[in-house]
């Protein structure tokens, strides 16, 4: 019997360190903020950590080596009250390349309504139907965010399930008095993003990620010239979503994420690709058309990851 029990509770513990969806990292910086016990700062990075990284999000199973790569910075810049706070958070989420060491930057995207309630010590709990707190609803919000960006790139429309239960979560914060969920409010914050990634008119943003993705990046470790065209086609697939609606919320998130990486890819690309590919990325992201530009001289982008882990020299 105690055999029984004791192979019962290590399979409970194996299934533990497997479920969970997040390798995330959790900065919380309130320089800003003054005359403020800073013990709750640190309380609530270390509450937001296990929040994140504890919580199973799906019912699918991670590996660890399968686990989302992501980080939150959040950066408090006003004390309203002994337990109010404002500020900004930074969400960013990475894939690994296939047979590769370099990870792709899927979502790299500041909001600047960043408006809670926090008691020190009081648990953060999400309650999909019911009432959580804005806090809470906003690290739910972002991590089915997170996980759509991640299932597209592995499957064509891969995330909708997730960025369907982001928009639940819009849905039932109308009446929040926090900034950040309402139509009204903005044309950039979550409840514009939640609809863009749901709207048929940007769908070929989404297909243009698994595209560039699974399709493109995945392979170039074996063939880096066939990755790179494959790349080269996917971003076809934002000229088509520009045209129907030029400027959309959506396609900023995503030149945000990829624009340096694209250069990077494409610096070391034929003549002819090269002039293609400026083209529509000019067309599409005119705001970086510069960044763009370094493509003909064969310049590299400014991220922070080297980009000779997929095949070499892009």
């Amino acid at each position: 019997m105690k055999k029984i029990a004791f192979i019962f509770l290590l399979n409970f513990l194996i299934v533990s360190i497997f479920a969970q969806e997040f390798d995330c990292k959790v900065q919380v910086m309130s320089q800003q903020i003054q005359g403020t016990n800073k013990q709750i700062f640190r309380t609530l990075q270390s509450e937001i950590y296990e929040f994140m990284n504890n919580k199973k999000w799906t019912e699918h199973v991670f590996g660890i080596s399968e686990k989302i790569d992501c980080n939150i910075m959040i950066t408090l810049t006003e004390e309203i009250s002994v337990d109010e706070f404002k500020g900004k958070i930074q969400i960013q989420a990475r894939r690994p390349v296939y047979n590769s060491s370099y990870n792709s930057v899927l979502l790299n995207y500041v909001d600047n309504n960043f408006h809670i309630r926090y008691v020190e010590f009081e648990p953060l709990e999400f309650n999909e139907t019911g009432t959580s707190s804005n806090l809470v609803n906003i690290l739910a919000y972002y991590s089915y965010v997170i996980l759509g960006f991640d299932y597209d790139t592995f499957g064509m429309l891969g995330g909708s399930t997730f960025f369907q239960k982001a928009e639940q979560i819009v849905s039932k914060s109308q009446n929040a008095q926090e900034r950040g969920w309402k139509a009204f409010e903005s044309l950039r914050n979550r409840y514009w993003l939640i609809d863009n990634l749901l709207d048929d008119n940007y769908k070929e943003v989404r297909e243009c990620s698994y595209r560039y993705h699974r399709l493109g990046l995945d392979i170039m470790s074996e063939k880096v010239n066939d990755g790179r065209s494959e790349i080269a086609e996917s971003l076809k697939l934002l000229q088509t979503a520009h045209r129907k609606k030029p400027g959309s919320f959506l396609m900023q998130v995503f030149f945000d994420a990829k624009a340096d990486e694209i250069v990077n890819i494409f610096s070391q690309s034929f003549p002819d690709e090269k002039n293609r590919v400026i083209q529509i990325l000019t067309e599409v992201d005119p705001a970086n058309s510069t960044k763009y530009n370094k493509i003909k001289s064969g310049e590299q982008g400014s991220t922070t990851q080297g980009t000779s882990g997929v095949g070499g020299k892009y």
